[in-house]
C-alpha cells in the first residue's frame, strides 16, 4: 500500500526536525590525517602543509606537531592535492581521493635537499579505499561532463556506466535487481516514498560536483534501502570566481536541455545557483520502435551555500524545486484510439546543516530538512470500447 507524503506531513516533519535535532547519521566529509617523516622514518616536525581541492579553490593548511603528525577535519570527499615543506628537505606533492566517513593513516616521506636534481614521474592517486570494505565508485564532476550524455537531466549515465549492476529498466533505474534505492545530499537522506512512481530525475547532473556511489557493505547508518547509495556533494561556489554559465543545447526529437548557472565565493562564503530547463519528443521508453506521444518537459531551479562562521563551525544550505511533465507512450492501436495518459511531478526539498568540530576526530552535523514530493498520473481515453482488452488507467495521485 502506498502511503502518501503531503506538504503537511512535511511541514510537520521540519518542525519535529527543529525542536528535537539530532545528529545527522550519513555523512559527506573524511579525515585526511598523516606523519611526516624522514627516510629513516623519524618525525619531522615544522612542516608546512597544504590541502588544496583539485576542482576548486578550497583549501586547508596546517603544521605538523613535535610527533610529525597532522589531521584535517572535515573534507569534503573528492580529490585533492597536498603540498609539503620544510626547511632542509625536498618540498613534497601529491595527490589523494577522500571518501566519506573514513580517516585512513597516511604516510609522508620527505628526502633531504641536495644539490642534484631528479624528475619524477607519478601518477594520479587511486581511489581505492583500503580501509573500508564498502563497494564503492566516487565520480567527479570532471568525470560526470566528460561522459557521453551523463549531463542530460533525465540521464543516469553517470550511475549505470561506472557501477556494476546498474541499468535502466522501464525508465527506473536498477542496482543489482532491485530499484530500492537512496539519495543522500551533503550526506542527508532525502526519503521518497514514491519511489516506484517516479519516473523524473531528482537531482540535475549538471549541479553535482562529487557522487559517492555504494552498491554494497554499507553501514546501517544509511537506511534500508539496500540496492544502493547515492551521496550527492552539490556545487558550492568555490569552483567559481564571480562567474555565470550559459549552458544552450538542441538536438534530434527537438530535444534541449540548458541551463543558467552563477557562483562566486570569498574566504568565509561561497553560493552557487542555476536554474535548468529540458525538453524532448522522445522522452519515455516507447512500447513499439516509434515515439507515439511521448514528449517530456521540465524546469528546476537549484541553490547551494556555504558559510564558514568560525573555524569550527559551518553552515551549509541546499535547496531544490523542479516540475516535470511526461507523456506516456503509446502503440499504433492505443494512438488511434485517442488515448492521451499523462504523468506530472513535483519535487523540492531544503536541507540545512551545522557542521561542528569538537576537536581532532570529533565532528557533529545537525541537519533539519524538508522533503515534498508528488506523482500525478492522469488516464486520457475518450473512445475506451476499441481495446477491451486494454481498459485505460484511472488518475492516480501520490
Amino acid at each position: 500500500m502506498k502511503r502518501k507524503f503531503g506538504f503537511c506531513t512535511s511541514i510537520y516533519l521540519l518542525l519535529v526536525a527543529a525542536c528535537f535535532v539530532c545528529p545527522a547519521l550519513a555523512s559527506i566529509f573524511g579525515t585526511v590525517r598523516g606523519i611526516v617523516h624522514d627516510a629513516q622514518h623519524r618525525p619531522i616536525s615544522g612542516a608546512r602543509l597544504q590541502l588544496q581541492a583539485k576542482q576548486s579553490d578550497w583549501k586547508r593548511e596546517a603544521v605538523t606537531d613535535d610527533e610529525g603528525k597532522f589531521q584535517f577535519d572535515a573534507v569534503p570527499a573528492g580529490d585533492y592535492l597536498i603540498h609539503i615543506s620544510r626547511d632542509g628537505f625536498r618540498e613534497y606533492s601529491a595527490g589523494l581521493a577522500v571518501t566519506a566517513d573514513s580517516a585512513p593513516l597516511r604516510h609522508f616521506p620527505l628526502e633531504l635537499a641536495a644539490v642534484t636534481e631528479k624528475v619524477e614521474v607519478s601518477e594520479n592517486a587511486q581511489t581505492l579505499d583500503t580501509s573500508s570494505s564498502v563497494s564503492q565508485t566516487t565520480l567527479t564532476r570532471e568525470t560526470i561532463s566528460s561522459t557521453p550524455g551523463a549531463t542530460r537531466t533525465n540521464s543516469l549515465e553517470l550511475i549505470t556506466d561506472y557501477t556494476p549492476g546498474a541499468y535502466m529498466v522501464h525508465d527506473q533505474l536498477h542496482v543489482r535487481g532491485g530499484h530500492q534505492v537512496s539519495w543522500l545530499v551533503d550526506g542527508i537522506p532525502v526519503p521518497n516514498t514514491n519511489i516506484a512512481s517516479n519516473v523524473g530525475p531528482q537531482f540535475d547532473p549538471k549541479d553535482m560536483d562529487v557522487v559517492e556511489i555504494q552498491r554494497g557493505g554499507y553501514a546501517a547508518d544509511y537506511g534500508d534501502r539496500t540496492y544502493g547509495v547515492f551521496n550527492v556533494i552539490p556545487r558550492s561556489g568555490f569552483e567559481r570566481d564571480r562567474e555565470i554559465q550559459l549552458l544552450l543545447t538542441y538536438g534530434n526529437f527537438h530535444q534541449t536541455d540548458s541551463q543558467i548557472s552563477i557562483g562566486d565565493h570569498t574566504e568565509r562564503f561561497a553560493y552557487y545557483a542555476s536554474v535548468s530547463a529540458n525538453r524532448t519528443d522522445f522522452g519515455l521508453m516507447p512500447p513499439e520502435p516509434h515515439a507515439l506521444h511521448d514528449n517530456n518537459n521540465g524546469v528546476s531551479g537549484f541553490t547551494s551555500l556555504i558559510f564558514n562562521a568560525t573555524p569550527n563551525d559551518q553552515l551549509r544550505l541546499a535547496a531544490s524545486a523542479r516540475a516535470d511533465f511526461f507523456q506516456v507512450p503509446n502503440t499504433s492501436d492505443q494512438q488511434a484510439a485517442g488515448i492521451r495518459d499523462t504523468q506530472r511531478e513535483r519535487d523540492g526539498f531544503l536541507n540545512l546543516s551545522w557542521v561542528r568540530t569538537f576537536e581532532p576526530g570529533v565532528l557533529m552535523t545537525i541537519s533539519p530538512f524538508v522533503h515534498w514530493n508528488r506523482a500525478a498520473y492522469d488516464g486520457s481515453s475518450p473512445i475506451p470500447s476499441l481495446l477491451p482488452d486494454q481498459p485505460p488507467i484511472p488518475t492516480d495521485h501520490n
